[in-house]
């Protein structure tokens, strides 16, 4: 051992067995820990820790949908390990407008908080080789690559098994590995009309639409989560991984749901209704009050029965029109026309006054005042992130609400901020190690 080395590990042990393919560096000493991801809980009395603590995943990923997949793991305390090309300079949505700063921006922190970032070149022989030893101490490896790439690029079960029988490879790409597509690049808007979104969206007399925010992208970044956690469940118990896959092709397709069934059995097919009214609900849509809109959804009869006569219209219910839902569907316009005469006398606030509690109903709110709303503070959607450039930056927090969830996460890492602390600290890799693979374009 060279001297630099005793320095980096003063303590050496037997070495680790290293895959084939793997650096074979005098400093890299120490054993190298198994994955501990699966420990026991409950064991004494002690302060609540992260449901996921001990889980860690290498993400070869970028951009949307995969990031906003991992951070929800990576808010339950599971360990992320961004796998960053320093060649391309990172992840893409590092320099997403228009909040930026260097190889960052506030796109690039909504997705990646309390994240690690290791700078490996992937298409180098020693790049490889690294992942291959950071596989054999992680539980997962994920990517969002094009679907034709996992395998090219060797991030595949049947690739990796050999460093460790027990990873679990998932992928989420645009198309999937197979079919026409799966060599080509998909994103959440291709996604929304190609699979029909953009056809039902909108009002009947203008043109397509498209989802306000990238609902196919963050919708299959938790499908991918999902997957990533049954397969790893199924790996504590067998010890043995297997390879998980999604596309978001796949996933606005099952999201059609119970119009696609509708759809494929009978002569039905879903079209644009005005006010964002439901395919066959009535009343289930957008309303013009006299300042605003006011969403009113009236999925049970005594919903009906409640609105006709808070808003002061109680001979409706006397209509046989109205008598039921197929009848109020096959007079819809009749019906709405007589509620927005009513609904457009008062203000939303006003209404929402009324009906809150005795009509499901919302305010149709501004993105800032959505984020303002009384609901979503008290249930501490809102977290602050303390970031080096951008100062105090507040995001919205996990979905999930449990105990040992982090609610002081760290800012999205910089470009391979962890890079020389990951090798030393999982792999064992000493100074000379790590300076030979950055010299010879390796790492960043």
């Amino acid at each position: 051992m060279t001297e630099r080395a005793r320095e980096d590990h003063p303590s050496p042990r037997p070495s680790p067995p290293r895959g084939e393919g793997a650096l074979n560096s005098p400093e890299g000493d120490l054993e190298i820990p198994l994955p501990r991801w699966g420990r026991g809980q409950g064991e004494g009395v002690v302060p609540p820790r992260p449901p996921l603590e001990g889980l860690r995943i290498l993400a070869v990923s970028q951009f949307g949908a995969g990031p906003f997949g991992t951070q929800v793991l990576a808010d339950l305390g599971a360990e992320v390990i961004k796998i960053e090309d320093p060649e391309a300079g990172g992840d893409v949505s590092r320099y997403v407008p228009p909040f930026l700063h260097e190889a960052d921006s506030l796109y690039f922190q909504s997705f990646n908080r309390g994240k690690k970032s290791v700078a490996i070149n992937l298409r180098h022989p020693d790049g490889v080789a690294v992942l291959r030893d950071l596989v054999r101490v992680s539980d997962a490896v994920f990517n969002n690559v094009r679907g034709d790439q996992p395998a090219k690029l060797g991030l595949t079960y049947e690739t990796l098994k050999d460093a460790n029988p027990r990873i679990v490879c998932c992928s989420l790409s645009g198309f999937g590995a197979t079919g026409p597509r799966a060599a080509e690049p998909g994103y959440d808007y291709l996604i929304q009309g190609h699979a029909g979104y953009m056809a039902i969206t909108g009002e009947p007399d203008g043109p397509p639409g498209k989802c306000g925010v990238s609902v196919i992208d963050f919708a299959g970044g938790y499908a991918a989560m999902l997957g990533l956690m049954v397969a790893l469940y199924d790996a504590q118990r067998t010890g043995i991984g297997r390879d998980v896959e999604i596309s978001l092709l796949d996933t606005a397709i099952s999201m059609l749901s119970y119009f696609a069934t509708w759809t494929l059995n009978r002569e039905w097919e879903p079209e644009r209704t005005r006010d964002s009214g439901h395919q066959t609900l009535v009343p289930a849509q957008n309303f013009r009050t006299r300042d605003g809109w006011i969403v009113i959804f009236c999925a049970k009869e005594k919903f009906w029965q409640e609105l006709i006569t808070t808003i002061g219209l109680p001979e409706l219910g006397e209509d046989p029109r109205f008598a039921g839902f197929p009848e109020r569907l096959q007079h819809k316009d009749a019906l709405i026309a007589l509620l927005q005469e009513r609904l457009a006398t008062r203000t939303t606030a006003e209404w929402l006054g009324l009906l809150r509690g005795r009509v499901p109903c919302a305010p149709v709110n501004s993105v800032r005042a959505a984020l303002e709303d009384e609901q979503v503070r008290a249930r501490d959607m809102i977290v602050e992130v303390d970031h080096p450039h951008f100062g105090r930056v507040r995001e919205v927090a996990s979905p999930i609400k449990t105990e040992g969830a982090i609610t002081t996460p760290a800012p999205a890492p910089r470009l391979g901020e962890h890079t020389d602390q990951v090798l030393r600290e999982l792999l064992s890799y000493g100074g000379r190690t790590i300076a030979t693979l950055r010299s010879k374009g390796a790492i960043g």
